[in-house]
């Protein structure tokens, strides 16, 4: 489901009170974690743009959180540390929130920020 959210205050609030608190973590990781990033909503997901590029984006889908982090080699380079999410290219699906590891994540997003790779 695409959410027609204007921001991502609207976005949150509009979630399920059962996902709402871990998808608040991520958030303020987000805005922690990807200084000098703009958040925005794009595509009906929140989301964070460096120099008009969207790096990292994360929604509640129905049977999942996703994390996209549009940085390949970040993502490739934390694969065997998120072992309890599916991981593709870019997108990391976590099917049970409550055990997302946040300190893997807040590394993840740190390490995204760090990174010149171009965004795929």
């Amino acid at each position: 489901m695409i959410s027609q959210a204007p921001d991502v205050p609207t976005y949150l609030a509009e979630l399920p009170a059962n996902r709402r608190p871990t998808l608040e973590r991520l958030r303020a990781l987000c805005l922690q974690s990807l200084p000098g990033y703009e958040e925005c909503m794009q595509y009906g997901l929140p989301c964070y743009r460096r120099n008009g590029r969207m790096e990292v984006s994360f929604a509640s889908q129905k049977q999942h959180i996703s994390l996209y982090v549009m940085k390949q080699d970040v993502v490739d380079s934390f694969r065997s540390s998120l072992t309890t999410a599916s991981i593709g290219k870019g997108c990391i699906r976590f099917t049970y929130p409550e055990r997302m590891n946040f300190e893997v994540i807040e590394r993840l997003l740190q390490a995204t920020a760090a990174s010149s790779s171009n965004p795929c």
